[in-house]
């Protein structure tokens, strides 16, 4: 008998490092980007116990109101840069046209005067959107 008989068998193995390559890349991806996927601009909000929004819900539209009663919309196609009223109305009701049950949400900035909350709550108003949230910042339980 001869070695050379021996039939060699193929090892059934799979190299697993790739994935662990590729898997870390990703992780960095997202550690990087998630900070900057903010909503609107930055806003201080003022603070209050509040319930948060139902996770199932949609993604609301988010209107900010800076501190010199400026609008920002998040899903204008500049979200940085500031809308008039009556282009604010018009992007917020086309947003609601293609999809109804979105909530609509005010982020104003507490150190802000406000009447720029409330002339943002009279333009929604006219534009008959009648549900309207107000995003705050979680605070301590009284």
């Amino acid at each position: 008998m001869s070695r050379n008989n021996h039939k060699r068998r193929a090892k059934a193995e799979i190299n697993v490092v790739p994935y662990i390559d590729v898997m870390l890349v990703l992780l960095i991806i997202f550690m990087v980007t998630a900070p900057l996927l903010k909503q609107g601009v930055d806003v201080d909000l003022p603070q209050a116990p509040a319930n948060p929004l139902d996770v199932n819900s949609p993604e609301p539209v988010v209107i900010s109101v800076d501190r010199n009663g400026l609008y920002f919309l998040n899903t204008s196609s500049t979200p940085e840069s500031s809308l008039d009223g009556t282009t604010l109305v018009a992007e917020v009701q086309s947003a609601l046209k293609k999809q109804k049950n979105r909530p609509v949400m005010v982020r104003g900035d507490k150190n802000g005067m406000y009447q720029n909350v409330v002339s943002l709550l009279v333009l929604l108003q006219k534009a008959n959107i009648d549900s309207v949230g107000l995003v705050t910042e979680p605070g301590e339980d009284s």
